[in-house]
């Protein structure tokens, strides 16, 4: 008996002493940095000038890092499909941190990943990736080819990208 009051007077004892020295090199909590709003529109509009020079007129969603839509725009007669297609391709794009151009031969197979709802790999959407740390997507629908759709995208991060890294 008097084993086991012993074993049990150093147990809070130890366990104090190794969760004092976790919380001394350890954090229990991490900061992510998150794109402003008005950043998020300089994406969106400049996606849209790049798609106006090239004759077409597109929605442009800008997803968080959570793939939660914070600036979505369509062109006067982009087509209402156009809005949930920039959406998927941007969250899809923030979520494998890859442009989806790059994955479009990726899943040929029934029931792989990219078959979930709300995935769309077909090229248009593009990872907000200053860095090392994924801020974000870009997806954009409309025009006559994904080529054109990536190339208004990447003409948005282009638009912000040296200000972000520089911060």
């Amino acid at each position: 008996m008097k084993n086991i009051i012993n074993y049990l007077l150093i147990i809070p004892i130890f366990l104090s002493f190794s969760l004092s020295s976790y919380a001394a090199d350890e954090t229990m909590t991490v900061t992510t940095k998150r794109l402003k709003m008005e950043t998020a529109l300089r994406i969106a509009q400049a996606a849209i000038k790049e798609c106006r020079k090239e004759g077409v007129q597109i929605a442009v969603t800008v997803v968080d890092r959570a793939g939660h839509a914070q600036v979505v725009l369509r062109d006067v007669l982009a087509m209402d499909i156009t809005l949930p297609i920039s959406k998927q391709k941007a969250h899809t794009a923030m979520a494998f941190n890859t442009p989806l151009s790059q994955m479009e031969s990726r899943f040929t197979k029934p029931f792989q990943v990219a078959k979930l709802d709300g995935l769309i790999v077909s090229a248009g959407g593009i990872p907000i990736n200053i860095g090392g740390s994924i801020l974000g997507g870009i997806g954009v629908s409309g025009a006559p080819s994904g080529v054109t759709d990536e190339k208004c995208a990447n003409a948005g991060l282009a638009a912000v990208s040296e200000d972000l890294e520089m911060e």
